[in-house]
């Protein structure tokens, strides 16, 4: 669906969305103008999935800066997934982590790897008030590896806390440390490659994909990307320890040449273990290039703020922003702090203007409704896959991007996050998100609308809880004939447009008798019609 046919879908976000394609002149700049709601669940919204009514309770009283530095605060890693599959020929009994077990036969992994991806959806679910998940994610999509490739769980969980460990930390030592990471290792060949027969996939995607990419003013050549291989040649996979080894019988001991591009560095080959060492050279080689600083850069304001970089965004954002990432020697969370507290970030140019992605929408949903998860593990987890699969039908499955490239939405031009919505995915967004609101919910889960609204500050008040409720899920304004229509034809029911006193005095009769099934049956059945309502509206894809 192209962007002209999903504007059609809502006319008042259409009109909405059309300004903030409007070119912007605003640059890093510190942000000095209004702090208020607005802006807070603007912040909120792009560096959580989904924001509920306690996270605007924690955050409304932070300074700007405040509130920044408390999302870039990283977590420690969460327990680690565990065996909620039944019978493990390795011994790991149920409900006890699989992650150093021996390595299972190919039905058995398959079984890791479900449970691996369940429980990822669930940091995501429980994410606390950090950015780090969401990094997490984006590096992911960053430094791609597929577990269908991989087909190890041990390793796939080893890579996803070498993401973690690095997320909000330095760029040059994540790099590193995908570079030797066990997954990366197999799923792009590094584990084969021999000073006998090196192996250029890993080395090509380190220039094209992972650090300077292949923009205009990227000129890495066919030489680089061989004497790249070389330097990576003798890494090998312990499958017994999960670990990366080096091997200094495979490795090419011989000088490599880089290109102008490179200022024509030359890594003296090395022998013994001081081979390893190589890979720093070849580092340290590629992170004086500009282009490093630039690209990631980009594939940060892609994530966080817009896909449209035009000249001026280039101008004054990505080049200010590169350059603070040089200056601080490639540490993110400096970064990200300058972006976050930027006039850039907060014009209301780049606000709504960002389709969810199947992450944001599926996560997003369970946490700004406070979405009760079981607390037994096999219930846990069977709920963290729903969610999950719910998230690969709409095009984003977690541990499997299509592609080296990663998910297309993120890089493909024109469109970028527009691919998330097409005639296949948004009739599965609604049909989640009516499952969820209804009475029976769906997959087990369910949205308990009473208890979402109790969190808002004036329930018994429709015109209070109908701007409430749009303040935390929606990022656009919508007409006053849509306000109407939710309190008079939906709370209301047909009463006088008058009559607020009609659902005032349902919701107090619901509050005074919690156990008088008629007026909760009453009050459930028109929140459950407002919030169905409100999420099958365009404006509830935006962030």
């Amino acid at each position: 669906m192209d962007r002209r046919q999903f504007l059609t879908l809502s006319p008042d976000r259409a009109v909405r969305n059309v300004t903030s394609f409007a070119r912007t002149r605003t640059g890093l700049a510190p942000y000095t103008g209004a702090w208020g709601p607005l802006q807070q669940i603007h912040l909120l919204k792009r560096t959580l999935f989904g924001v509920s009514p306690d996270n605007i309770n924690t955050f409304k009283n932070l300074s700007m800066q405040q509130a920044v530095d408390t999302l870039l605060t990283p977590q420690a890693d969460p327990a680690p997934p565990v065996n909620n599959y039944g019978v493990d020929d390795t011994g790991v009994a149920p409900g006890a982590t699989w992650v150093r077990a021996a390595m299972g036969d190919e039905m058995l992994e398959r079984k890791r790897i479900a449970s691996y991806k369940a429980w990822w959806t669930g940091q995501m679910i429980n994410q606390p008030a950090s950015i780090h998940e969401k990094m997490v994610l984006f590096w992911h999509n960053h430094f791609v590896t597929e577990t269908s490739m991989v087909n190890d769980s041990r390793f796939t969980y080893q890579y996803n806390l070498t993401l973690r460990k690095h997320g909000l930390g330095n760029f040059k030592a994540l790099t590193k440390a995908i570079t030797l990471d066990p997954a990366m290792l197999v799923y792009l060949n590094g584990y084969l490659n021999s000073k006998g027969a090196a192996d250029e996939n890993y080395a090509r995607e380190l220039h094209e994909l992972f650090t300077v990419g292949k923009g205009p003013d990227s000129h890495y050549t066919e030489d680089d990307v061989r004497a790249t291989a070389r330097v990576l040649t003798g890494f090998r996979v312990d499958r017994t320890n999960i670990v990366s080894l080096f091997d200094t019988t495979q490795h090419d001991i011989t000088n490599k040449q880089f290109s102008s591009f490179y200022s024509n560095k030359v890594i003296s080959g090395k022998t013994g273990p001081d081979g390893a060492t190589e890979v720093d050279d070849l580092l340290n080689i590629i992170f004086l290039q500009p282009e490093v600083a630039k690209f990631i850069c980009r594939k940060l304001y892609r994530f966080f703020v817009y896909y449209d970089i035009d000249q001026a965004t280039e101008t004054n954002v990505i080049a200010p922003l590169a350059d603070i990432l040089r200056s601080s020697l490639y540490d993110i969370k400096v970064t990200l702090n300058a972006l976050f507290t930027s006039e850039h970030f907060f014009d209301p140019a780049n606000m709504a203007c960002l389709i969810k992605s199947p992450a944001d929408f599926c996560a997003g949903i369970c946490r700004e409704y406070g979405i009760a998860i079981p607390s037994d593990y096999t219930s846990q987890y069977k709920a963290w896959a729903f969610i999950h699969d719910r998230a690969a039908a709409m095009l984003q499955n977690f541990g499997d991007p299509p592609l080296v490239a990663g998910w297309e939405a993120y890089y493909q031009e024109p469109a970028f996050h527009e691919l998330w919505i097409n005639t296949d995915t948004l009739p599965k967004r609604n049909r989640l998100s009516d499952g969820l609101v209804s009475s029976g919910g769906v997959g087990g889960l369910r949205i308990d609308t009473l208890a979402f609204a109790a969190r808002l500050p004036h329930p018994e008040d429709p015109v209070a809880l109908i701007s409430d409720s749009l303040d935390l899920l929606y990022r656009v304004g919508v007409s006053d004939k849509v306000k109407d229509f939710l309190k008079n034809t939906i709370l209301l029911f047909g009463q006088s447009p008058d009559s607020n006193y009609y659902w005032t005095q349902a919701w107090n009769a619901y509050i005074a008798n919690p156990g008088d099934a008629t007026a909760k049956d009453n009050v459930q059945g028109r929140l459950q019609a407002l919030y169905k309502y409100i999420m099958d509206l365009s404006e509830y894809q935006l962030s």
